[in-house]
């Protein structure tokens, strides 16, 4: 029993120290609640409003575009993102405050995976998509958290009425 908890213990130790943490909803980068102050993950069968987002660098800095989107409380929409820049870019769907935490864990680890409703990493020239229900009004955010591009101004709003 003691060389199994030891080596549950190793293992996880080395995951962790590996870098693989996984984002998600309602904690960027935690648990998966079923909603998350900025709404809840919207189905795909239903009908939603199409928001195109476009992610480019231009001029030095990187962009999304439109960078403000304004829905209604309970609202579905569906975001189809397109990255028509040169380099990997992300959308994470989120308050202001959990970006704020997911940036700095995106810090320690450029390479974490989102495997989350809220939050699609594309590779160049790639799109995807994310279908999002608002349920409460207030401002949040999407964002890019690879290191530097926040910064370089990868960033929106979504104000919910």
């Amino acid at each position: 029993m003691k060389k199994t908890a030891t080596l549950f213990g190793g293992l996880s130790a080395l995951l962790l120290s590996t870098g693989l943490a996984l984002a998600g909803p309602g904690g960027a980068g935690h648990g998966h609640g079923d909603e998350a102050a900025y709404g809840k993950p919207g189905d795909p069968k239903k009908p939603a409003r199409l928001v195109q987002v476009s992610m480019r660098e231009t001029d030095g800095k990187m962009l999304f575009f439109p960078d403000k989107v304004e829905v209604k409380a309970g609202e579905q929409v569906r975001f189809k993102l397109a990255n028509n820049g040169e380099v990997e870019h992300e959308f994470v769907l989120a308050t202001v405050e959990e970006n704020a935490k997911h940036k700095i864990q995106m810090e320690r680890n450029p390479d974490m995976e989102h495997e989350d409703p809220n939050a699609r990493r594309l590779q160049p020239k790639k799109g995807d998509e994310i279908v999002w229900q608002f349920t409460k009004a207030g401002t949040f955010e999407y964002a890019c958290l690879i290191p530097g591009h926040y910064e370089s101004g990868m960033k929106g709003t979504v104000v919910v009425k």
